[in-house]
């Protein structure tokens, strides 16, 4: 009798279980079939619409950037590059200026003239490409174009002048390519520390 007895409970509490879960599935049916108002569900798709749309913009005016930069700079690097060109035309030049046995020689001029019109056609040819040399002496110092190395006492000039080109620095378009290398202007030391002597004679008396 006993055991007859028991499955009965057990069936009992798994109907009471199965009853609870039935109406637990019941209320979140009626939430899920709640149903919104049309002009909420009209409003969320109109703003999902609007950051598509802004989405695919961001998107086309990147890419149409990136097109634009690829054009416009795509030989950024082989011109840069070019450069070394004007640079050890420069250094051969000084070489052949500072050999002795070539001084004053008919020879030497030859060749600098020749140098030189190597160096114009190399000017002209960067130019066409929009590869501009940057003027930088008797300017003041722009640490966007120049890179100071040197300084360089001058008391004729204004402090931080360029006074030198050590490397000539080009930019392609709006961009550089590479700074001018210069020396800058400094005033002398010693006028410096006779004019702080007089100025402390000035004071004393």
């Amino acid at each position: 009798m006993e055991k007859e007895q028991k499955p009965s409970s057990e069936k009992k509490a798994q109907t009471v279980d199965d009853s609870e879960v039935s109406s637990l599935s019941k209320e979140e049916k009626k939430e899920e079939l709640k149903e919104k108002d049309p002009q909420e569900v009209i409003k969320e798709l109109e703003d999902k619409l609007a950051r598509t749309f802004a989405e695919m913009e961001n998107q086309r005016r990147r890419f149409e950037k990136e097109k634009e930069e690829a054009f416009e700079y795509g030989g950024f690097a082989f011109a840069r590059e070019a450069l070394n060109l004007i640079d050890n035309l420069e250094r051969s030049k000084q070489i052949l200026i500072n050999d002795e046995t070539l001084k004053n020689s008919d020879a030497l001029k030859k060749m600098l003239d020749h140098f030189e019109i190597i160096n114009k056609d190399l000017i002209s040819v960067f130019s066409k490409n929009n590869i501009e040399k940057i003027n930088c002496l008797n300017k003041k110092l722009d640490p966007n174009l120049h890179q100071a190395m040197i300084e360089i006492e001058d008391d004729q000039k204004e402090v931080g002048t360029v006074v030198q080109e050590i490397q000539k620095g080009f930019t392609m378009k709006d961009r550089l390519l590479r700074p001018a290398l210069v020396g800058v202007s400094k005033k002398t030391a010693n006028k410096d520390k006779k004019n702080e002597e007089n100025k402390q004679n000035l004071e004393e008396k």
